[in-house]
């Protein structure tokens, strides 16, 4: 008989996934390190969570929700077992950025539309999940990813300084004003003890990383400075605490859904849904890795999109894969899924039960949680590395990271420009892929001509294009032959090599129909070697191969040759000839 393991995971299938994991918990094994697992990443996940809804705008116990029951759908729904999800730094800034200029003149709407804004988002990754459309996240380029990723870091990191330093000033307009007018108060009405609890929050969570890198620094630095803030009467003196939360798990509410809330917050919802997809699948490409799981992205998407609905229905905000927490919960020895649901149920425990002993916890603490979090998605090597393997890619990335600030707090403006550049860059390139005129090579092989200085035929040419024909070269495609025509004038052969040909569109099928007739009337014979399938596809479907001739299409290029050094017959000496067809490699 079948297995349950073998059994669930056919049963299973794409959309309960947690059926293939489920059975190896009757193992003590993994059990037991599923247990520790999830309550480790919990004693991250707590003070993380509080802190990242305050990044987002909202009150701190909504961070709470956010991370109660989401992770556990996203395991149970998703494809990757350790991927930990919930709030993260940069999808709580974009919420914040998003939601700011809709409720600058109604701020009693943010808490509603924060779970509208996380319904949305969930919707639109379960609808790509379904539909199978986890591609469309290619267009999200690396280079796009390092940009924004570096910029949303520093813009994170600023935005906490007024809390750091215990000042509250109006935002402007973009967010370097607001920085400026932080710096400015910050000098002349710093609060100290809000600055010196930052600095002891800071040298806590610096110093037990660095002594003791398994200790959970975070929650030692929240324990630390919420008992001395007690203690010392920190609210007394002026400093801001995080004051009372509501005690008790958040009820079903289900968003209004107006459609002019859904239409001015549709665009961030699908820049959200984008970016969190992003982070979350490259973080569970990376442990996959290393644990040598099958993941499937859509599948992803829809564990991700169910996990940002549940979150909308429970007073929350959007979530996604949390790199740090991710990390955490594999090096504690995450085996399945229900790592996750540990740490949404540890979380649960805190909403029933110890959110009144975080009543004292310094705004400033929270503050430097979030940066300590920001600082490692500063990142510079990656920015280097594109630029070495492809510049056009690196100046993506730094556009797209200078946009991206500039712009801020509309993120999404520097998101857009990023994919936009990366896109018209690619179509640049595409315009004026390599084409090469090839000949004989002292090896056999064919090489280019210009590169190695090799001697052509004058009655027989063969030329390469390395890319697709399509609309964006087409021309010059057809430009580049004309040219080997006019710089041959006793040619008669001219065979391209098709190798490099992946896909012919519309247009590249009407440039090579037309150049075909025209090389004719001059009395040149147009062939092609070693074609795709998805090349003759084309022409087989569109009559082009009946109107160059079948018999001019080749497997190989040797073969190409022979048959034009065949019609040429005596009419040509081919002894020293560098494209005689019996020294030609195949």
């Amino acid at each position: 008989m079948p297995s349950f393991a073998s059994f669930a995971a056919r049963l299973g299938g794409n959309f309960v996934p947690f059926l293939a994991w489920v059975g190896e918990l009757r193992h003590g094994r993994a059990l037991r390190s599923d247990l520790i697992a999830g309550v480790t990443v919990a004693l991250v996940l707590v003070p993380q969570s509080m802190a990242y809804a305050q990044l987002a705008g909202l009150p701190v116990h909504h961070g709470l929700y956010a991370a109660f029951l989401p992770p556990m759908i996203a395991a149970l729904f998703g494809s990757s077992r350790q991927l930990a999800t919930g709030p993260v730094a940069v999808v709580s800034l974009m919420t914040a950025a998003a939601l700011a200029p809709l409720v600058a003149d109604h701020p009693e709407l943010w808490l509603a539309y924060a779970a509208l804004l996380a319904l949305m988002v969930g919707v639109f990754q379960l609808v790509l999940g379904l539909l199978r459309l986890g591609i469309l996240v290619d267009f999200l380029s690396h280079p796009v990813i390092i940009g924004f990723t570096n910029a949303g870091a520093l813009i994170i990191a600023t935005s906490q300084l007024g809390k750091l330093f215990g000042v509250d000033v109006a935002s402007a307009d973009q967010h370097y004003e607001t920085v400026l007018r932080t710096l400015d108060a910050a000098l002349l009405h710093a609060h100290l003890p809000t600055l010196g609890m930052a600095a002891l929050a800071f040298v806590l969570m610096f110093g037990i990383r660095a002594l003791l890198p398994r200790a959970p620094a975070i929650l030692i630095a929240v324990i630390f400075t919420t008992v001395l803030s007690y203690t010392i009467e920190f609210e007394a003196m002026g400093g801001a605490v995080v004051g009372a939360i509501p005690v008790g798990l958040p009820a079903v509410v289900v968003p209004s859904l107006d459609l002019h809330a859904l239409s001015l917050l549709l665009t961030a919802a699908v820049t959200i849904g984008l970016i969190g997809f992003m982070e979350a699948m490259s973080i569970a490409k990376a442990m996959a890795a290393r644990t040598r799981q099958r993941l499937d992205a859509n599948q992803e998407l829809v564990g991700q999109g169910l996990s940002n609905i549940v979150a909308g229905m429970f007073a929350a905000y959007p979530v996604s894969g949390s790199f740090s927490r991710s990390a955490v919960n594999l090096n504690a020895g995450a085996v399945t899924g229900f790592a996750s649901i540990v740490t949404g149920l540890v979380v649960a425990v805190t909403l029933l039960w110890l959110t009144p002993l975080l009543y004292h916890l310094p705004q400033a603490t929270l503050a430097a949680v979030i940066i300590m979090a920001v600082i490692n998605l500063i990142k510079i090597k990656p920015v280097i590395h594109a630029w070495k393997a492809e510049p056009a890619d690196g100046v993506v990335a730094v556009v797209t990271f200078a946009l991206t600030l500039a712009w801020a707090p509309h993120l999404d403006y520097g998101i857009v420009s990023g994919v936009g550049l990366s896109l018209g860059l690619y179509v640049f390139r595409t315009m004026r892929p390599r084409f090469a005129v090839l000949s004989r090579h002292i090896d056999g092989t064919l090489r280019d001509i210009k590169i190695h200085h090799l001697p052509t035929s004058p009655k027989i040419a063969v030329v390469r294009f390395d890319g697709s024909l399509y609309f964006a070269n087409a021309g010059y495609f057809e430009t580049k032959i004309l040219s080997v025509v006019a710089d041959n004038p006793e040619l008669e052969f001219i065979i391209v090599d098709g190798e490099g040909i992946n896909q012919l569109d519309a247009t590249g099928e009407e440039v090579l129909h037309h150049l075909s007739e025209r090389l004719r009337d001059q009395g040149i014979v147009l062939m092609v070697a070693r074609m795709k399938k998805q090349f003759m596809d084309t022409i087989r479907r569109t009559g082009l191969i009946d109107v160059i001739g079948n018999e001019l299409f080749f497997p190989r290029i040797t073969m190409a040759i022979e048959f034009a050094w065949d019609q040429l017959g005596e009419r040509y000496d081919r002894t020293n000839c560098p494209l005689n067809p019996q020294a030609v490699a195949k």
